[in-house]
């Protein structure tokens, strides 16, 4: 249920893109959270572009699996940062991931490429993989109003965070915030939520 636009516009100069990102500042309002939140143990990018965050928390010791769906973002990933284990995979299935595999889970500015229908599964599944009490860190670009393209064609779904925290009802809300990102520059909402060890969501 990937936007293809969106997909097609990251294939197509993918390289610029990475390029972009690397060149942003440095995510430390990003790492601050991922210290103050994660525990050492199987972590998992969804969604990892560049491939930069993978990179950075896996020399911060979390054992880290990145999966993207644009195969030219996973070029990149892997000719930028050789050591890092990079996987074909999409929301909201993320197909052949087993649930409980994690103890972390990221997905960083992800979720406002897809159409508003993918949201909510898409939300769930990212719970699904974590290991009760993991930790799952989820961001967003705020839209306001109504959806959008940028210049590239790639879409930016308008939606409430009530579709995300419903989602997230097998789960402790531990950060609910908005703010302005120190890397990128843009608007995003971030939500930190730990699976509840007695929960039977999927």
């Amino acid at each position: 249920m990937i936007d293809v636009p969106t997909l097609a516009a990251y294939d197509s100069r993918p390289g610029e893109f990475a390029d972009r990102w690397d060149a942003q500042a440095p995510a430390k309002d990003l790492h601050d959270i991922i210290h103050r939140f994660f525990t050492v143990g199987p972590t998992a990018e969804i969604g990892c572009g560049s491939g930069r965050d993978a990179a950075w928390l896996m020399q911060q010791g979390f054992p880290t699996i990145a999966f993207e769906p644009s195969a030219g973002l996973r070029e990149e990933a892997r000719l930028r940062y050789p050591a890092l284990r990079v996987e074909p995979n999409s929301l909201p299935e993320l197909e052949g991931v087993p649930d409980g595999s994690f103890v972390n889970v990221l997905c960083e500015t992800v979720i406002m490429h897809l159409p508003r229908e993918a949201i909510g599964p898409s939300v769930r599944r990212l719970l699904s993989l974590l290991e009760p009490n993991g930790t799952l860190y989820l961001s967003w670009r705020v839209t306001r109003e109504r959806d959008r393209r940028d210049e590239h064609g790639r879409l930016y779904t308008a939606f409430d965070r009530d579709i995300v925290e419903t989602e997230l009802r097998g789960a402790t809300i531990l950060l609910n915030d908005e703010a302005v990102s120190e890397s990128s520059g843009n608007v995003i909402h971030r939500i930190v939520a730990r699976r509840n060890a007695s929960s039977m969501e999927a």
